[in-house]
C-alpha cells in the first residue's frame, strides 16, 4: 500500500517537473532578446576580427620573420572568426526553433529542455540525458 503510494508521488512528481520544464512566452520572450543580443555581439567581434586580420602586415617593409608572426597572427585572427560563424549558427538555430514554436523542446526526444540548463546554455538543442548519450555515442 505504502509502495503504491510512493510511486503515485514519484509519477506526480515527474508531471510537475515537465509542468516547470515548459516554457511560457515571456520566458521564451527573454531568451529571444537574450540571443538577439549575443548575435549581435557576435557579428560585431566577427567584424572587429576582419578589420585586425586586413590591417596585419600593412605596416611597412619587413623580413621574413615579422612576415611569418603576421602570417600566424592572421591565422589566428581567421581561427577565431570560424569560431564565432560557428556561434552565431547556433543562435540562428535556436532564434529558428523560437519562431518555429519548438524552442525548449529537446531534438532527440521530444521532451522539454528544462529551464536550468537553456539558462546556461540558451542555445541547447538537447536535454541533458541525450546530450549525455550524445557525447558517448549511445545514439
Amino acid at each position: 500500500m505504502v509502495k503504491a503510494a510512493s510511486k503515485k508521488k514519484k509519477g506526480a512528481d515527474k508531471a510537475a517537473d515537465k509542468a516547470t520544464d515548459k516554457l511560457d512566452k515571456r520566458t521564451i520572450a527573454r531568451f529571444r532578446k537574450l540571443l538577439l543580443k549575443e548575435r549581435e555581439e557576435i557579428i560585431g567581434d566577427v567584424k572587429q576580427s576582419y578589420e585586425s586580420s586586413q590591417e596585419v602586415g600593412q605596416d611597412g617593409i619587413q623580413d621574413i620573420g615579422d612576415e611569418a608572426a603576421n602570417v600566424y597572427n592572421k591565422q589566428i585572427l581567421l581561427t577565431l572568426n570560424e569560431n564565432e560563424r560557428m556561434r552565431l549558427k547556433e543562435v540562428d538555430e535556436a532564434l529558428d526553433r523560437i519562431a518555429s514554436k519548438i524552442y525548449g523542446t529537446c531534438e532527440e526526444c521530444g521532451e522539454p529542455i528544462g529551464l536550468k540548463r537553456l539558462e546556461v546554455k540558451p542555445v541547447a538543442k538537447y536535454c541533458v540525458p541525450c546530450k549525455t548519450n550524445l557525447e558517448k555515442g549511445k545514439l
